[in-house]
């Protein structure tokens, strides 16, 4: 049985075709080759195309149909990954009626924190677990505040996974892991929430039907399907937003255990079954993708929006033609601290764990007769790698105390400097996988179709490559450096 599963990022749309028998990878592909463009009309907006999403889906699958030669029909399940908190709106025609307000749009912040202080922070709290934000539910008001002649033709609104889903069936759903990471779903009433509908005013029409996370949620169409190059009547079996997706496919579904990630943004989601939250929302709780009452499973989100990104900006603007390895070998070159140099990475947008505020990234320290190129290539690293350490102090305030952080070798961590980094800084070992998210989207695409029983099959295939343990010699220098980062942090933005 061949299983296929698509992660949805803002950067790149990737595939992977496993065979469900062996656990194995038959092949991987993402598309387009560079970073999905982002689109920002105005300062703190960030929008993408749905159709966009579609249309490299569309290339990656035919892709890998070309270069694997498998028959169609041996593919019996679908499973969907997709980066979180995006909103796209679509008509009665399933058309989209703007460009998706996509993940580190700033716009709705003000939309969400006086809907936080009109509601009750204490009854806002208890129900959803957190603030509105700047998530989904926010943009959706925003949407009606100012552009009401959309508004008004709209009939559904969908998180980008629910596009795909879509696309793929014809069917507008959506989940309850979906639902509360959009901060509609009141974990009180096990329900979509009245106090988010009531307050800004949205009719229960607007809702999409809600399909489990694991399960049959559609098949997908003839019209689909001769886009795709698949069979018609295929099993769409999974779906969840990037990073509790993420945590699944490290085996992150138990209380205590801790997943992480740095793309474009950088992510620690841990497991647990207390259903805490952050008084101030810097993180946020949300229903995790085996919650099943009373087995409660909540993920808590730490997400720094400026991560992956500013790696990239660096290498764009100041390495000419350096490779990514060739970057981590140069940053290796200089000694933890950078000799005096900070970077805040925090420059994609407003940031949760400063309250939302959008500092844009900031150096500091910089001397011109001390500092070159590997200098700052080493502080981008650390910025980040303190950003980390940063959460997860307010993390263990609701209860995530990780012993070990489990993450993909992929992305950031493919650098053995910036895993030094973390592991050095927070004091926790690092251990890294061969797998990602649309790996483990086709394994949850099993275990929905049924064809696994239980995770434990899932995962029997689940590689760890190695574990980077922090080291005595190293963490008195990281921690010295964190401490002039936090210092330089909360001088300039944390009141």
């Amino acid at each position: 049985m061949l299983l296929l599963g698509y992660d949805v990022g803002s950067s790149s749309v990737k595939a992977t075709l496993v065979d469900g028998e062996k656990g194995s990878v038959l092949y991987s592909s993402a598309w387009p080759g560079q970073e999905m463009p982002i689109d920002a009309p105005f300062p703190g907006w960030a929008e993408q195309d749905p159709a966009m999403w579609w249309n490299n889906l569309v290339r990656v699958t035919r892709n890998i149909l070309e270069k694997t030669q498998v028959s169609p029909e041996n593919i019996k399940a679908i499973g969907i990954s997709y980066q979180m908190h995006g909103l796209v709106l679509i008509d009665r025609d399933r058309k989209v009626l703007r460009p998706s307000i996509i993940w580190c749009d700033s716009r709705a912040v003000d939309i969400g924190e006086k809907a936080f202080q009109n509601i009750g922070p204490e009854k806002s709290l208890d129900h959803l677990l957190n603030s509105p934000g700047n998530f989904t539910a926010a943009k959706l008001a925003w949407v009606k505040e100012n552009e009401p002649e959309i508004f008004e033709k709209v009939w559904k609104f969908l998180l980008p996974g629910d596009y795909i889903a879509m696309k793929m069936t014809g069917e507008a759903t959506t989940t309850i892991t979906g639902l509360s990471e959009g901060i509609f779903w009141d974990f009180k009433d096990n329900d979509v929430s009245s106090l988010i509908t009531d307050y800004f005013g949205f009719d229960l029409n607007l809702f999409p039907v809600i399909v489990p996370v694991f399960g049959e949620q559609g098949k997908l169409s003839k019209e689909a399907a001769l886009e795709l190059g698949l069979s018609a009547g295929t099993l769409i079996a999974y779906r969840a937003g990037d990073q509790p997706n993420n945590a699944f496919s490290l085996n992150v579904l138990n209380p205590g255990e801790v997943a992480a990630t740095a793309g474009t943004s950088g992510v620690v989601y841990g497991v647990s079954d207390l259903g805490k939250y952050d008084p101030l929302s810097r993180v946020n709780t949300f229903v995790h993708v085996n919650h099943q009452p009373p087995d409660n499973r909540y993920g808590v989100l730490l997400c720094i929006n400026g991560t992956g990104i500013l790696n990239a900006w660096m290498r764009q603007q100041f390495t000419g033609d350096l490779s990514y390895p060739e970057m981590n070998e140069e940053a290796a070159s200089v000694p933890a601290g950078a000799d005096g140099l900070i970077i805040l990475p925090f420059g994609n947008g407003a940031e949760r764990i400063l309250n939302n505020r959008n500092p844009g990234a900031l150096i500091s320290g910089l001397q011109f007769n001390i500092h070159r190129r590997a200098h700052m290539l080493r502080a981008v690293q650390e910025g980040i790698a303190f950003a980390f350490r940063y959460g997860l102090e307010i993390m263990r305030e609701t209860g995530i105390v990780p012993g070990v952080i489990r993450a993909g070798h992929a992305n950031m961590f493919l650098s053995p400097l910036f895993a030094e980094a973390v592991a050095n800084s927070t004091h926790t070992p690092i251990e890294l996988y061969d797998t990602d998210g649309s790996q483990g989207a086709a394994l949850a695409a099993g275990l929905g179709s049924g064809f696994y029983h239980n995770p434990t099959e899932c995962f029997h295939s689940l590689k760890k490559i190695r574990t980077i343990d922090p080291e005595t010699m190293l963490e008195p220098a990281y921690e010295e450096a964190y401490g002039k980062w936090r210092e330089y942090l909360e001088k300039v933005v944390v009141p």
